[in-house]
């Protein structure tokens, strides 16, 4: 069996969990308040600015120079092509600036920064994996079964279940699988925990956008 798909099999029930949340629920069907939505392209708009940096530093990082290439890709992705998604998102939902990063996202982007600068390469791909893979399985699960017509947030829908996003996924899953492959048994195991780490982070992540948390 692959790493990703050992790997995969212990955050099941948290995807799973991910799945039956009232963010991801309501967005499927349009009925998410406005001001829920608001809060989440906001903090995903922080983050995918930092997302592209930790992406840069595993990019600089690589042992194979594809690899290289294949995270400055990435890196160029997150930070270009999904922030004009969020302008787009920010004119129509009524946002004039991102604002300040909450609790949530300052956690999981300083987790994600130091584990890519500090860690094994091999542990920071790891952890970089589940902003991927998860939303691209939520995209899909939307996409597939949960659709509803005139949904505000179909743009969302449409890009994470579509091919190109599903390409880049796989990539990132492969990249993965030959690391974890070529790497010894005890950085194997420290990806694993990095990659379920990263996991929970995203179900907070939405769960915070909910929830509306914020400092005190």
């Amino acid at each position: 069996m692959k790493w990703s798909e050992s790997t995969w099999l212990q955050i099941e029930e948290r995807y799973q969990s991910i799945l039956t949340m009232p963010f991801i629920l309501e967005l499927s069907d349009g009925s998410l308040p406005k001001e829920k939505f608001q809060f989440y392209m906001a903090q995903d708009s922080l983050y995918l600015e930092h997302f592209g940096r930790a992406l840069s530093l595993i990019a600089a990082r690589a042992h194979h120079i594809d690899d290289t290439l294949e995270y400055m890709r990435y890196a160029e992705t997150a930070i270009v092509v999904e922030n004009a998604l969020h302008e787009f998102y920010f004119e129509d939902f009524g946002l004039t600036e991102r604002g300040k990063m909450q609790p949530v996202c300052h956690h999981y982007v300083h987790y994600l920064k130091s584990t890519a600068a500090l860690d094994p390469v091999e542990v920071g791909m790891a952890a970089l994996l589940p902003c991927f893979w998860i939303y691209k399985k939520v995209g899909d699960h939307i996409y597939n079964n949960l659709q509803s017509d005139n949904n505000p947030y179909q743009k969302w829908i449409d890009t994470y279940g579509g091919e190109e996003f599903a390409e880049a996924v796989q990539k990132a899953i492969d990249i993965c699988d030959k690391v974890a492959n070529e790497t010894t048994p005890a950085i194997r195991e420290k990806m694993t925990e990095a990659f379920i780490t990263a996991s929970i982070m995203e179900y907070h992540f939405w769960e915070a956008a909910y929830d509306l948390k914020m400092w005190i």
